[in-house]
Order: structure tokens, then C-alpha cells, then sequence
């Protein structure tokens, strides 16, 4: 049994979605971000960043935080996902979600969605940024199904939630033609569908 720490956040959905791809069993332990509870001891000794999604494989009596490594370690323990020929690509797409994509759209949340007139510049400086990674981002996928190729991979599990706040972003997901193309096709897959909804709260995948 996998228990996932989660909040339902673009790095929560991440697991939850995995997980499901897997069909691993796993139950929820929800962290309640505004309560704080990310800061409690317990959690802090199975994530010392305080930062969400952890988890804990009670069978193999492990915990691992960091989103990229639970990744990673679902994917070699299910072996799904994590193409032997193909692993030194998926990481790279994979470390550009954690290094750029999933950092940069999250400074734009805060700044353009969630903090709106306080710093122009902060707006203004990932807002371009955001726009540039979607540009690139469809740019790449003109030739390639997928982030890594032509197999779905954790790479595309990792980027999905994040483009699925495009509705936060203001750019127009419409206007990317591969972009689009991937979004619609990952966002129909069974599994990511109830691992966006893993709360069972009746959250719907934002459409284009």
C-alpha cells in the first residue's frame, strides 16, 4: 500500500495520476496547506522541505519526497512509463518540468493569479516567461507525440497539471496547435481523469 501525502496542487495531481496509470492501490493523507500542516513534525520527517507530495510505501517500508523522485521510483518499481532505451531523455524533459516549467508557470500563478497589482515587474517577467515556455513547448511537439518521444512517460505525467491550469496562465492554450493536440489527448486518458479527481470531489480537467 502507497499512502500519498497530497494537496491538491500541479505536484499532487502528479502522483495521484501516477499512481493511478499504475493502478497501484493507495490511500490519501491529505496536507492542508493553509492550516500548515506541512510544517508538523510527523510530516517533516518523511518530507524535511516541508513540500508536498510525499510518500510512504508501507510494504517496502520506504518514504520519498520530491515529486521527480516518487516519479521515478513508481515508474522502476511498476516498470511503466520509464523506457529502459529511452530513460536519458525522459529524464531531461522530466528535470526541465521540475527545473523550469513547473517553477516558472508556479511564480507566474503567484504574481498574475494569486497576487495581481502588487509587483508589475514580477507580473510582467513571468507572464513572458510563461508564454515562452508554451511557445517552446509546442515548438517541440510539432515532432514528437509525446514530451519524450513517442511513448507517454513520467515526463508527460509530471507536465500535464501544470498545463492544466492554463485558464490561470492567460495565454490562450488554443493558440498551440501541438500543445493542444497533447493536452487533449493525455487529458483522456481514464486514469489521469480520476487521478485529477482523486479527492472524489467531482473536479473536472479544465478544457481548452
Amino acid at each position: 500500500m502507497i499512502e500519498l501525502f497530497y494537496a491538491n496542487t500541479p505536484n499532487g495531481r502528479k502522483i495521484s495520476i501516477m499512481l493511478e496509470e499504475i493502478k497501484f492501490d493507495y490511500k490519501i493523507t491529505e496536507i492542508n496547506l493553509s492550516k500548515g500542516d506541512q510544517f508538523k513534525l510527523d510530516f517533516r520527517k518523511i518530507s524535511p522541505l516541508s513540500k508536498i507530495p510525499a510518500i510512504t510505501d508501507h510494504k517496502n517500508k520506504i518514504s520519498i519526497f520530491q515529486s521527480g523522485a516518487i516519479l521515478i521510483y513508481l515508474a522502476e518499481l511498476s516498470g511503466k512509463f520509464y523506457d529502459q532505451d529511452n530513460k536519458l531523455l525522459i529524464n531531461q524533459w522530466l528535470m526541465a518540468q521540475m527545473g523550469d516549467i513547473g517553477p516558472m508557470l508556479g511564480q507566474h500563478h503567484q504574481f498574475h493569479h494569486y497576487n495581481p497589482g502588487k509587483s508589475k515587474f514580477g507580473e510582467d517577467r513571468y507572464f513572458e516567461i510563461a508564454k515562452r515556455l508554451y511557445k517552446d513547448l509546442d515548438e517541440h511537439l510539432l515532432n514528437s507525440n509525446f514530451l519524450a518521444g513517442k511513448k507517454y512517460s513520467i515526463a508527460d505525467i509530471a507536465t500535464f497539471p501544470w498545463i492544466a491550469r492554463h485558464n490561470w496562465h492567460d495565454i490562450g492554450l488554443k493558440r498551440f496547435k501541438n500543445l493542444s493536440r497533447w493536452y487533449e489527448e493525455v487529458s483522456q486518458r481514464e486514469a489521469v481523469k480520476k487521478g485529477y479527481d482523486c479527492l472524489n470531489k467531482g473536479e473536472k480537467i479544465p478544457k481548452i
